[in-house]
């Protein structure tokens, strides 16, 4: 780019750096904007009560204080509950570790049987799980109502995990069979030819090439199943309700003069997630999506 505005002439090349550090500000301009609310829930969150009430909200805390976030963690009053997030906060690890292995794993199972083992109707399959990516949460939750009434898993953290899997599936599947066509089938035939079966081929061979696709997946479905609310809210009772419902029963539970600190940190701390895994696998997550979208 440096070589390229050297060679223009003076004007052009004043013109191409203007355009540049006025795209620069553009984008600028659009990040602030963006990350205004998150700065004004973290600088609120540090601040005492008194100074919310008597201070701008856009200044930064006069003194630093975790108490809030002490406050929110293991003392704030959720519904009748005055245990705090931490139990919520557990709840959703437990959700969702499970059901992201489990949809992952069937996610690449389904990809790898509906390209490398291809059968009639094998198409159709496809289609119909497809379609279950259009559907509407809200479509489910009769059905998935009564399923785990039948089941027996109402309102427990087992039944949520269930309810994740069967919904992320369609997604999940999406993705590997989008990433899997690529993959030439001769190493399908080859170990075949060398007496591998089945899972052999899948463990062995697809798992090993599927490292970009696996970490879209993950962070696709840790995000979708972290952050729901309908499903946490429509199907656990109790103490199996995850840290999402958590913060809505926290924020619509007044006590009191309102502690807009305690319910800043309590956002933060159902967020961080969330953010910390973008902050980290972020790229890995665009280069992953990128390759799956090519592949396909």
């Amino acid at each position: 780019m440096s070589s390229l505005t050297s060679a223009l002439p003076p004007a052009q090349g004043t013109g191409a750096r203007i355009a540049r550090w006025g795209l620069y500000l553009i984008l600028l301009l659009f990040a602030a904007y963006y990350l205004l609310p998150l700065l004004l829930m973290i600088t609120t969150s540090f601040k005492s009560p008194e100074e919310i009430r008597t201070g701008s909200l856009l200044s930064l805390p006069r003194d630093f204080s975790l108490d809030a976030w002490t406050y929110a963690w293991n003392r704030a009053c959720i519904g009748a509950d005055c245990r705090g997030m931490a139990p919520y906060f557990l709840n959703s690890l437990v959700i969702v570790g499970p059901a992201v292995v489990i949809s992952t794993f069937f996610g690449a199972l389904n990809g790898y049987a509906l390209t490398k083992w291809r059968f009639r109707g094998a198409n159709v399959v496809f289609g119909m799980i497809l379609f279950g990516s259009f559907l509407p949460s809200q479509v489910i939750l009769l059905p998935m109502a009564q399923t785990l009434g039948f089941l027996g898993l109402a309102g427990s953290a087992g039944g949520l995990i269930l309810v994740h899997v069967v919904y992320g599936l369609a997604f999940t599947t999406l993705f590997f069979r989008n990433y899997y066509v690529s993959i030439p089938d001769d190493l399908v035939k080859a170990a075949t030819i060398d007496g591998a079966g089945f899972f052999q081929i899948f463990t062995r061979i697809m798992l090993p090439l599927s490292l970009p696709i696996l970490v879209v997946t993950i962070i696709w479905q840790f995000t979708q199943i972290w952050n729901d609310f309908l499903f946490g809210a429509s199907f656990a009772a109790g103490g199996a309700q995850p840290v999402t419902v958590a913060l809505n029963n926290l924020v619509n539970t007044t006590t009191g003069v309102k502690q807009y600190n305690v319910d800043m940190a309590a956002a933060m701390i159902a967020g961080l997630p969330t953010l910390v895994v973008y902050v980290l696998a972020g790229k890995y997550f665009i280069r992953g999506l990128t390759a799956g979208s090519v592949k396909g």
